[in-house]
């Protein structure tokens, strides 16, 4: 009697990436069941975020983001901050929970931004504002309107290039004295104009801290 043929194994290449477009929140591995992660600091200290079953959605861990502001000095008051990349909100949502003044969040994927907006509003975190579309058209249209902030996170799915081509893109809307933060899968050396103030590796990500070279930073600090 013949033997059954065995179906020949699946290449890992053919498996279901992460979507890795502008704005497309964070990147990893897809499959896995729905996450939660907390807000660590500030009026919304212990508030769970839900990170909902979107392929591809990488929260920054609860450890890195108090590594983060434990580096900005717990405080945000008064600062305006920029999340292009939001995903599942928790780096916007930590800074507003932390005394900023207004944050703009934007997220392409319909359903981690619906996730985001349910979340504002439980919050009731007025200096929230979410915009749901292309992360590159968003900064250019902030840049037109004249737009600055003191703080940008840039999180966005590893391995595109997508630091590169949002970094140009910020740079007309920094305040003087702004900081960028940079989530990366490999160290990240500053770009021109720009010292590297602080840098920490948690498994496969790497966060850094930037400044400008001539040495002034935010108030507060």
């Amino acid at each position: 009697m013949p033997r059954p043929r065995r179906r020949p194994p699946v290449a890992a290449s053919s498996a279901r990436r992460a979507p890795t477009g502008p704005g497309s929140g964070r990147s990893a591995r897809t499959g896995h069941p729905a996450q939660r992660v907390r807000i660590v600091g500030g009026q919304w200290k212990r508030t769970p975020l839900t990170v909902p079953d979107v392929p591809g959605l990488r929260p920054t861990p609860d450890r890195v983001r108090e590594t983060l502001f434990n580096w900005l000095g717990q405080s945000l008051e008064g600062r305006a901050c920029l999340d292009p990349f939001a995903g599942t909100g928790a780096l916007g949502l930590e800074a507003a929970s932390r005394g900023a003044s207004r944050v703009v969040m934007v997220e392409r994927d319909r359903v981690a931004a619906a996730a985001i907006r349910s979340m504002i509003e439980r919050l009731q975190a007025d200096a929230v504002e979410l915009v749901t579309g292309d992360a590159f058209d968003v900064l250019r249209r902030l840049a037109r309107a004249g737009e600055r902030f003191d703080l940008v996170l840039l999180d966005p799915p590893f391995g595109e290039g997508l630091v590169e081509r949002a970094l140009p893109l910020v740079e007309p809307l920094l305040a003087p004295g702004a900081r960028i933060y940079v989530e990366t899968d490999a160290p990240l050396a500053p770009p021109p104009g720009w010292r590297l103030e602080r840098a920490a590796r948690a498994g496969h990500v790497h966060y850094h801290l930037m400044g400008r070279a001539d040495g002034h930073t935010p108030r507060g600090s």
